[in-house]
């Protein structure tokens, strides 16, 4: 895949001519060449002393023309002058123009150097500084600009600005910011800071980043603004966006890969509705049931009351509410289900400020009277259920509760809880949204409960299209087989379409070929259908949408351990769930010993270690530990993306986050292997340690294995036939270039054993 985006490169290496008359020494460090005469018997500056302060990026898109902007703050942390010279890696093929470089406010001119030109420079600078990272860019030609000088401790401002042409497949068009250059930086990044405009002639539906948790917004049906904001940054992976348009009420688009023929293959389907002004939400029923019991009292149960009122406050004429409080007793804001005209919104948000905290727990009564409240099964119903405890009063067992529930919901309605602190039973409200097609949502005890809330809220108040399913017919001639076209589809249960929002949804197929796709769903009271051609590839010829695989992946995992959880163990699972660790690097609380140095990946008794470690660990269904399992599991079922590290998203505290190795073939893993995990639960503590010896790259994972990284897919029969390969000998870089796409994958500063294509090769260091 071609890259759009012209960078900074960001590697170091130390002179290694010094002693030459007339020859220049060279460093390079964040893009910045610095060229010395050379001193004999001198020492040559360090990597260290070049520092980037800020990246910012800002890009506007119309239709497929991108306009990027990228400013870089960087400074000479040396006391010496230092003359700068800065290196662009170019795109093969890729259609840029109109390309501007200015430092300090001051344009700048440069060479353009062809791809073999620019090889040798890549070369250089690697065998020099003796670090791989360059590896990557072999492929790809290089701009060079003039040499200007930078004081000691000052600092300068390097701006880039062009345009590009993007390419467009499989209906959306794709644009790529490979701020991932920057993970050869020897400090951090302080702050990165994306801001992606886009602007389309026909309607904007899906608008999607495989590789990045994105700030949405969506001021019309032709305009979003994405915007991503990072700090401290080490390590980042190239920043992708996608997006889509088509006429209609609901746009869709779809991706597959299949990286082998023999097997099936991975499907992306994005569904997104209508962001049109006048598009006109359904009208709605909710109940919003709020935990008052003496466990609440204070700063909790003040933040809850600020949470009901929002929801109050956020509903429109045409809906129907009603609140239901609960301690030892349950009581509601009135008998039955009320409009929300301007006096009854007025009366319930004084009836909030008249609720206090005290008593006992009785969840079972709370959930029997919001769901006896629903009776219409035409309207869209949803009940959002916050508790900060574990039953304590009336029914208390907990497969009960979730059975009476389903007895109670006549009108199919949406249950989506909120458990607040450790003390909840998480697998209990895991149950009952399973069941009731919703959501659980965990607040830890630092928390903002009101935020949580209306965040989620946000989200779902507006439903455009319910009971929505989905229907995929092959055009092709398909022989008899009990086996469906396509299986093992997440999210499993498929939620209602609301506006704003869209539905990622991944799973197999068995058969190549055109498609059509055809999505049906309820708007007022009358069944709607969508339909659209799609295509299924026989054979992906590259990793372009590779993402698509590791999305399922991490969903099948989430689904996995949901099934673990709530229907006891199954052999078969765990198997599964230690195959697909292993292969995509997902680790959990019951796999992460997969990632200690000593535990052989092929070992047979690695299922058993795991189903019991699962078995043990899963009974935990309150307090901490039992809280962390079911919010991981959570975030892996409802990913939007496939992070690198194996998902875990945002289920860690800050602190954690903050010590978490960032992925990437440099060595930054190794020197983070120390970092503290004060602060962090056991369960995150414990998966962040197994994650230091885990490296996600590209498509493949690494563990660190006998004092060195092993590509997770090589065999102990591959593994005795490898092909030994020194690194940086003439053999090393002839491999990158003969597999220049997969380069990345032998860009590692220490011994590797890796597959590229159909060879197994040991990357040995060098004597």
């Amino acid at each position: 895949m071609q890259r759009g985006f012209w960078t900074l490169i960001v590697a170091a290496f130390a002179a290694l001519f010094a002693n030459l008359a007339q020859a220049q020494v060279v460093i390079i460090d964040h893009g910045v060449r610095v060229i010395r005469p050379p001193v004999v018997n001198r020492p040559t500056l360090p990597p260290s002393a070049y520092k980037v302060r800020s990246v910012d990026m800002n890009v506007t898109v119309k239709d497929q023309i991108a306009t990027v902007q990228l400013s870089q703050v960087f400074q000479n942390v040396s006391s010496q002058v230092l003359e700068a010279q800065l290196l662009f890696p170019m795109p093969e093929n890729a259609a840029v123009s109109q390309l501007t470089l200015l430092v300090d406010g001051k344009e700048l001119a440069g060479k353009l150097m062809k791809k073999d030109e620019a090889r040798a420079i890549y070369e250089s600078i690697v065998r020099q500084r003796k670090d791989p990272a360059l590896l990557e860019y072999l492929g790809q030609g290089l701009f060079q600009t003039s040499v200007f000088p930078v004081p000691p401790q000052a600092e300068r401002k390097v701006e880039i600005r062009y345009q590009q042409l993007l390419r467009s497949e499989s209906g959306l068009t794709d644009l790529l910011l490979p701020i991932g250059t920057h993970k050869h930086a020897h400090h951090p990044i302080e702050s990165m800071n994306i801001a992606v405009r886009v602007e389309t002639s026909e309607p904007l539906k899906a608008v999607y980043s495989p590789t990045h948790a994105i700030e949405l917004t969506r001021p019309d049906g032709t305009h979003a603004v994405c915007k991503l904001t990072l700090n401290h940054v080490s390590n980042p992976d190239d920043f992708r966006l996608l997006f889509g348009t088509e006429r209609g009420a609901v746009g869709m688009s779809v991706l597959s890969y299949r990286p082998k023929d023999s097997e099936d293959g991975y499907f992306l389907m994005l569904a997104t509705p209508d962001v049109r002004p006048d598009a006109k939400p359904l009208p709605k029923t909710c109940v919003f049931v709020i935990d008052r019991s003496g466990s609440m009292t204070g700063q909790k149960f003040e933040q809850a009351r600020g949470a009901l009122k929002f929801l109050i406050q956020q509903l429109r004429p045409e809906d129907n509410f009603n609140v239901v409080v609960y301690d030892s007793a349950v009581e509601s804001f009135r008998p039955e289900l009320q409009r929300a005209d301007e006096a009854t919104i007025k009366a319930a948000l004084g009836f909030a400020d008249g609720l206090y905290a005290g008593g006992s727990t009785n969840i079972d009564g709370a959930m029997q009277t919001a769901l006896n409240q629903l009776t219409d099964p035409k309207r869209p119903s949803y009940v959002l259920f916050l508790t900060d405890g574990i039953p304590t009063v009336g029914e208390l067992n907990e497969q009960r509760i979730a059975a009476k529930a389903k007895d109670a919901n006549k009108v199919n309605a949406r249950v989506f809880n909120f458990g607040v602190g450790f003390d909840v039973n998480s697998r209990l409200l895991d149950r009952i949204s399973r069941d009731h097609r919703g959501q659980s949502v965990y607040v830890r005890p630092s928390e903002n409960i009101e935020a949580s809330v209306s965040s989620l809220y946000r989200k779902i108040g507006s439903p455009v299209l319910t009971d929505i399913a989905i229907n995929v017919d092959i055009d092709a001639v398909i022989p008899a087989s009990t086996t469906p076209l396509i299986s093992r589809t997440y999210p499993r249960q498929l939620t209602d379409l609301f506006q704003g929002e869209q539905l990622v949804w991944v799973g197999r197929y068995r058969q190549a070929g055109a498609a059509k796709v055809t999505l049906t769903g309820v708007a007022a009271d009358q069944k709607k259908t969508f339909g659209f051609p799609a295509n299924f590839v026989a054979k992906s010829n590259d990793e372009t949408f590779g993402f698509v695989e590791k999305l399922w992946a991490t969903r099948r995992v989430g689904e996995i351990i949901d099934e673990l959880d709530l229907r006891g163990q199954n052999q078969e699972l765990v198997d599964e769930l230690v195959r697909l660790s292993i292969q995509h690097g997902i680790l959990t609380p019951y796999t992460s010993f997969l990632a200690d140095e000593n535990v052989r990946l092929a070992d047979s008794g690695n299922a058993i270690r795991a189903s019991g470690v699962a078995r043990r660990e899963l009974q935990k269904a309150d307090g901490a530990e039992g809280f962390e399992q079911r919010l991981f599991k959570g975030r892996l079922q409802a990913a939007q993306n496939a992070p690198a590290g194996g998902g875990f998203g945002g289920d860690l505290s800050d602190r954690a986050k903050s010590a978490q190795p960032q992925s990437g073939p440099t060595s930054s893993l190794s020197r983070n292997r120390g970092a503290s995990l004060g602060g962090v639960s056991g369960v995150a503590a414990k998966r962040l340690e197994a994650e230091s010896n885990l490296r996600q790259v590209g498509q493949k994972s690494f563990f660190r294995k006998n004092n060195q990284w092993q590509d997770s897919t090589v065999s102990d029969e591959q593994a005795k036939k490898a092909i030994r390969v020194r690194q940086f000998s003439r053999e090393y870089f002839d491999l990158a270039a003969k597999h220049a796409a997969l380069a990345k994958y032998i860009a590692f500063d220490e011994p590797v054993l890796v597959n590229l294509g159909e060879t197994t090769y040991q990357i040995d260091p060098e004597e």
